[in-house]
């Protein structure tokens, strides 16, 4: 950072103009569009390569539960045209591969900062500055402070005894080692059953020796559907592009996927299990998001549906017992994030897979050479924890982020994310969440939301630059308004019973406890966000104070 005197004051100028802290989906676009702008701009990247999401989670199965051709960028015309997805669902190899395309084609990799992990971010009231610290010692300082941090980036281990005693290979799902893990004739425990969980067990049951899956509350989980994409079926998809994208931004989800509109009590009981029974067939979360929209917000609808899902996980499981234990009993389907998997419940027909329920019988602790429950200890090779993550605000909390007053992100969170828009906190000034809390990213079909929002930013800092402005930040009764809204919002449907990382349950983080909902997601639809956010722009930013 660098002195100079403007008349006779004197000013700091920053060692870039914007930062951008992390580099998956969102990081990549935002400095694509900086980048393209000619903006004193570096990305910070806290691991050894790009991709965020697609970098870490190297674990068997891991893929796309979006449609490939939904889920990439859409800015680029030239990149729609030259790259080919090889599945509907594409896999995290493949996924890896073509984000370090799109940052060659585009020359990105000059702008980015590896194993730059920030420790520490402070906003310099006297200068409109952020400080930076990162790990390795270094400091830095930028005007504008932009986040693309991931929802689900900050892994939670479980809250069990004796895990460093263990002495077989054992490892979160996050961080599954990027040398070949040897699975074969070795006996292997998952815990948890999670999106991850699902993938994970559907992969590796017909591979190793035997595999028993620690349970300790079962998910509702519909049938992924995945086949491959032939070069013919893809110029075809080349070719409705457009069209793709429009329909993505005009339904809720951000997928082609769009809710039926017929009431779910107007139309005969034959009829719904006929729409049902045709979406249980077909790929992707149309199962889901194509449905009846009561079953988001009437009992009683939601009941009757989760009632057939339940008897197609009958169907699957050849033992009553086993099966009985995999449908929830706690709540409907859809009402928390839906797993999609390939032979998941088949994988429990195979004499090799034992189901462990952690709530008739709790782990007691891990020991040297396995696990043991209140009923008998078992031996194992390796332990897989697939226990989720400290969505949403985990990324923001290990990052010692301070605005105005030295105030610390973390206690004014304590109680649950505040926001305006999801974009910005009042209090900390210039800083823009690029896939925050409470913006329409955060339950969206992920790319297009972010890129919703990576415009929105970018298009408000040209407003700035374009003015004269130095400092912008949200004025209290803008984000009161905004986070009254989303709570609003929540009651509207069943998903605030969930005890899921949508409503900010998490037993394995302090003050995460069900009952206590942080409204962690914006509920009204990708629609409905963008029109907002727009809105908002087409007064002057109305809810910020640009000074």
């Amino acid at each position: 950072m660098t002195q100079t005197t403007v008349n006779g004051q004197h000013t700091r100028k920053p060692d870039h103009e914007v930062i951008i802290i992390g580099v998956g989906m969102c990081g990549i676009y935002q400095l694509y569009r900086l980048v393209e702008l000619g903006v004193d701009v570096t990305a910070l990247e806290g691991s050894a390569g790009i991709g965020g999401t697609w970098y870490w989670n190297r674990y068997p199965g891991c893929r796309f539960d979006s449609e490939s051709y939904t889920y990439g960028f859409s800015f680029s015309k030239e990149l729609l045209s030259e790259w080919h997805w090889k599945e509907r669902f594409s896999p995290q190899p493949e996924n890896l591969k073509y984000v370090n395309y799109v940052a060659d084609k585009f020359n990105l990799h000059k702008h980015i900062q590896l194993n730059a992990r920030v420790k520490a971010a402070h906003f310099d009231e006297t200068h409109n500055l952020w400080q930076l610290s990162l790990e390795d010692g270094r400091q830095m300082t930028c005007r504008f402070l932009l986040t693309a941090l991931g929802l689900l980036s900050t892994p939670t281990m479980p809250r069990i005894a004796g895990a460093a005693d263990f002495k077989g290979q054992s490892f979160h799902t996050f961080y599954w080692p990027h040398e070949p893990v040897e699975l074969t004739g070795k006996k292997v425990a998952v815990i948890g059953t999670g999106a991850t969980g699902v993938q994970v067990i559907s992969e590796i049951a017909d591979k190793v020796k035997e595999l028993t899956v620690f349970q300790r509350r079962p998910n509702w989980c519909a049938p992924l559907n995945n086949s491959p994409i032939s070069a013919e079926e893809m110029d075809q998809i080349r070719a409705k592009y457009e069209q793709i994208f429009t329909k993505c931004s005009q339904t809720p989800g951000g997928f082609e996927h769009e809710p039926d509109r017929r009431g779910f009590y107007e139309v005969s009981r034959e009829e719904r299990l006929a729409l049902w029974k045709r979406l249980y067939g077909e790929p992707g979360f149309g199962i889901w998001l194509s449905n009846f929209r009561e079953i988001f917000t009437d009992e009683k609808a939601n009941a009757e549906f989760s009632e057939f899902i339940a008897d197609n996980i009958r169907s699957r499981v050849k033992d009553p017992v086993v099966a009985e234990k995999l449908i929830p009993k706690d709540h409907g389907f859809g009402i928390q994030r839906v797993p999609l998997e390939t032979r998941y419940y088949e994988a429990y027909n195979r004499e090799n897979v034992h189901l462990v329920d952690l709530q008739e019988t709790p782990i007691e602790c891990i020991t040297p050479t396995g696990i043991r429950t209140t009923k008998q200890e078992y031996d194992f090779d390796i332990i897989v924890y697939a226990t989720g993550f400290d969505a949403m605000t985990g990324a923001f909390d290990r990052i010692d982020i301070r605005g105005v007053g030295g105030q610390q992100l973390r206690d004014k969170w304590v109680e649950g994310p505040t926001t305006f828009l999801g974009l910005q906190i009042s209090g900390f000034p210039n800083m823009v969440m690029l896939a925050g809390p409470q913006s329409g990213s955060s339950a969206t079909n992920f790319p297009r939301g972010i890129e919703v929002c990576v415009d929105w930013a970018t298009k408000l800092l040209q407003f700035m630059w374009q003015h004269g402005y130095t400092r912008m930040e949200a004025t209290p009764e803008a984000e009161e308004r905004w986070s009254k809204h989303v709570a609003a919002m929540y009651n509207m449907v069943l998903m605030r019973k969930a005890k899921s990382w949508f409503t900010g349950y998490n037993s394995n983080v302090d003050g995460h406890e069900f009952g206590k909902i942080r409204h962690l997601v914006y509920n009204g639809g990708a629609p409905k966000y963008f029109s907002t956010i727009t809105e908002v722009a087409g007064r002057d930013y109305e809810g910020l104070v640009l000074s």
